[in-house]
């Protein structure tokens, strides 16, 4: 029989923003194809629905509350993850702050902070300590959620494209150092998809049409339109992809 490479079976998967829209769609695809989904964010109660859906579905997933701007929750999601399965082989980090939305000389400090503590060293201390783990078992699959506003900044949001641009190098940097350990990193980039994170750009007609006119297939994408590139990083099939960007907006940056 044909092996399948996109098999997930026996495999450990943390979505971190898993409890809705793109995070969600990753996480349900992930189990399908037979990963056990740890299912992340801030509200616990949001990720059991999304957690209990996969089970009733008949996939395998739990759910653990973890703020990935708080660097202690972070540590406990780790150490809940080592006393339950003791492995971990797939991290998708999609755990995303943008509060402000304006222009960029108006930017409150605060909201600058909080983008920076969740999108960069969230995702950074959420690497580290997947890393970690994986280089002991002899491996694993890492993928950060980017934006194609890390390609080309977005009006009204410049801290959170500066923080997505991050991402990109971030990626490139653990999968440098982290190849030798077998360890794959990798990003994807979408553009612009329908979630509730994203109301406020869809609410914003001045920014939508420009975007939609830009984009050659003419309309913003759904999030399970995304989860398909990220299965196919995570698993056998990408055994040879690590430090690259899979582009999934549209044609947006072509």
């Amino acid at each position: 029989m044909a092996r399948n490479h996109f098999d997930l079976d026996g495999r450990i998967a943390l979505v971190a923003g898993g409890s809705r829209g793109i995070g969600e769609a990753i996480a349900r695809i992930l189990a399908e194809y037979g990963a056990h989904v740890i299912v992340t964010s801030r509200k616990v109660e949001s990720c059991q629905a999304v957690a209990d859906s996969i089970i009733k579905d008949g996939g395998k997933a739990e759910a653990y509350p973890c703020h990935i701007g708080n660097l202690e929750q972070i540590e406990q999601a780790y150490a809940h993850i080592d006393k339950v399965h003791g492995r971990i082989d797939i991290l998708v980090n999609n755990g995303v702050a943008n509060p402000y939305y304006g222009h960029v000389l108006d930017t409150p400090v605060s909201a600058f902070e909080k983008t920076l503590e969740v999108n960069l060293r969230g995702y950074f201390y959420m690497s580290v300590n997947a890393a970690q783990r994986m280089k002991k078992k002899g491996g694993g699959a890492i993928v950060n959620v980017a934006s194609a506003n890390g390609i080309t900044p977005g009006d009204k949001q410049a801290v959170y494209s500066i923080t997505k641009a991050g991402i990109l190098n971030m990626t490139r940097a653990f999968a440098n150092e982290c190849g030798e350990f077998n360890i794959r990193v990798n990003a994807l980039i979408p553009g612009v998809t329908k979630t509730r994170f994203a109301q406020a750009l869809h609410d914003d007609e001045t920014f939508l049409a420009p975007a939609r006119a830009r984009t050659p297939l003419n309309r913003s994408a759904e999030p399970s339109e995304m989860a398909g590139a990220v299965l196919y990083l995570v698993s056998d099939a990408a055994s040879y992809t690590t430090g690259s960007f899979v582009t999934v907006d549209g044609g947006y940056l072509a």
